[in-house]
């Protein structure tokens, strides 16, 4: 089952609709635009955590770092992983494996140039068009 499949299983939603992953990534955007300095404090909340190398590799040019479903659980916080499996729909225990997938390619896609935006907010139709769509982003034909 690809990543596509799992995502669409625990959402609820096809892999064809793409209507429940586009939600996780509705939501992960949500929650660093309300963080304070948008992108720019999450980026110090992962370096205050022991992260920082983990979330720089996203916003570079480079490959992402991948994170682990515990790291990005110890970074975010037991509260912000609650608010956000609520507001996708999903358990607190799966949230944060479905976001460590996800959050590399947010972040990434909200950085083309390498930076950060200055005011740190992310514009949803613009990472959602440089993401492609879920299913070229996950490889809808893994098995």
């Amino acid at each position: 089952m690809s990543l596509l499949d799992t995502l669409g299983s625990l959402l609820g939603q096809s892999p064809e609709g793409g209507g429940g992953q586009q939600a996780l990534i509705s939501t992960a955007l949500e929650y660093i635009n309300n963080q304070p300095g948008g992108l720019n404090g999450l980026i110090q909340q992962f370096k205050d955590k022991g992260a920082g190398d983990i979330i720089s590799s996203w916003v570079g040019n480079g490959e992402n770092q991948p994170i682990s479903a515990d790291t990005l659980h110890s970074v975010l916080g037991p509260d912000a992983v609650n608010d956000l499996a609520a507001k996708a729909g999903v358990q607190p225990d799966q949230v944060t494996g479905l976001l460590s997938q996800i959050l590399p390619h947010v972040v990434n896609a909200a950085t083309p140039n390498g930076e950060a935006p200055a005011e740190g907010q992310l514009n949803a139709t613009s990472v959602l068009g440089a993401l492609g769509g879920l299913s070229s982003l996950f490889g809808k034909d893994n098995a």
